[in-house]
């Protein structure tokens, strides 16, 4: 894909990225930023897209982890400062650092099986993650609820297979 169409299709899809960003924020202009940030991140990794990926679910993707990582860093640097003259045990727990390089690869690995499994499996799978019931799912695909079920069984074996080496390192 070239990077015109790739520009031309990222465009298109900013009213719903905005509305995206204001679920997220609850605020407009936090849900300008955000989409501000997200779309920095899209151009900044356009070589890591790849042609026939769903590129509302890659750029959602994108959006949602930017907010977290925003969240996250607002609360620990919100959370470090203390005006106390003692500190608790609690504070100081508070304030100390973790390394999540672990959980940063996890996060990676994650991330790329959910971009390998096919767009008729992802998408019910990633809405009910996100919370959705599968009659909602079904409504919003026009496919019986059935249907919705099944390819969200098929998603997790998928994402269990591509993610295997995770269910030996937990028992060790």
């Amino acid at each position: 894909m070239g990077k015109f169409n790739f520009n031309k299709d990222v465009m298109g899809q900013s009213q719903v990225l905005m509305d995206y960003a204001k679920k997220f924020t609850n605020n407009s202009n936090d849900a300008e930023d955000l989409l501000q940030d997200t779309l920095i991140k899209v151009y900044k990794y356009i070589d890591s897209y790849k042609e026939g990926t769903n590129l509302k679910g890659w750029i959602y993707t994108i959006m949602r982890n930017t907010f977290i990582n925003n969240y996250r860093r607002k609360t620990i640097s919100n959370g470090i400062v203390s005006q106390k003259e003692e500190l608790t045990a609690s504070d100081l727990s508070k304030s100390a650092v973790r390394n999540n390089a672990e959980n940063t690869f996890m996060g990676a690995d994650i991330q790329e099986a959910l971009m390998k499994l096919p767009e008729a499996y992802y998408t019910p799978f990633v809405m009910y993650f996100e919370g959705y019931k599968y009659y909602e799912i079904a409504e919003h695909l026009q496919i019986p609820d059935g249907t919705v079920k099944t390819r969200i069984h098929v998603a997790r074996k998928m994402l269990q297979k591509d993610l295997s080496v995770y269910k030996m390192s937990r028992i060790a």
